[in-house]
């Protein structure tokens, strides 16, 4: 098992915009294969989400993986995941708790508040909501977009470490945390770029979203590896036999 520490990974190597380039140059050629399994990761994971998004995620970065090493992809290699199951499902775990203790709170707290700002008369109601509530609303939201942003930045490599270096899902999210922090700038800008082409999609009749999905996870792969470099070989032609036996 590779030991977690700082010299394990480069620093300093991620340039946004030359992630999504190089992402997307990697699928390009099979952009409705890995649209499709986004899409069913996405379905899959999000029906039983602790217990299933791990596996769905480990087995779409295997298919990511495999692509930019130029060896064959098949739909059904997304569900080798779950010979990742235990690691996605502790990874996942772990990831949830964190949202947790901020959203149930502060979803007590919003309850707590729309019932205190309540009007309780007819003539109170007729002007709507008072200004302190719409206040609310928007710290609550904006608090929700750091809290996700800082879990996202934290753990996005954790499915690539299961699968690519066979980490336990601990480990992952640990070496995930020291990797992402020591690439922050970079890291930061190539979430929030996704983030605005998911924006782009949403204003697309939302469908638009789906189309990007396949270009982000791949802009991902391609930071995860300049990040941690390959330790399996690329397919490429064997060398010529030489001239002279002789």
């Amino acid at each position: 098992m590779m030991n977690p520490n700082t010299s394990d990974f480069n620093i300093g190597v991620v340039a946004p915009f030359e992630c999504l380039k190089e992402g997307w140059a990697a699928i390009k050629d099979r952009y409705w294969l890995f649209l499709g399994l986004a899409l069913v990761a996405m379905l899959i994971g999000g029906a039983v989400p602790i217990v299933l998004i791990g596996p769905m995620m480990c087995g779409l970065y295997l298919c990511l993986f495999a692509q930019m090493r130029g060896q064959p992809v098949e739909f059904g290699d997304l569900f080798k995941g779950f010979d990742y199951f235990v690691q996605g499902l502790v990874a996942a775990a772990i990831q949830t708790v964190p949202l947790l203790i901020v959203l149930v709170p502060a979803y007590a707290i919003i309850f707590a508040f729309s019932i205190a700002t309540m009007p309780h008369d007819r003539s109170a109601g007729e002007q709507g909501p008072p200004a302190g509530f719409f206040i609310g609303m928007m710290v609550f939201v904006l608090i929700m977009m750091v809290v996700s942003l800082a879990i996202h930045l934290l753990f996005v490599f954790a499915y690539p470490l299961i699968v690519d270096r066979k980490l336990s899902g601990w480990d992952a999210i640990k070496l995930s945390a020291r990797a992402s922090m020591k690439n922050f700038g970079g890291m930061l800008g190539l979430i929030l770029l996704n983030f605005l082409l998911g924006l782009l999609g949403v204003l697309a009749c939302y469908v638009g979203v789906f189309f990007v999905m396949p270009i982000s996870f791949a802009g991902y792969a391609a930071a995860y590896r300049r990040i941690f470099p390959d330790l399996a070989p690329s397919i490429v032609s064997p060398p010529p036999p030489p001239a002279n036996w002789a």
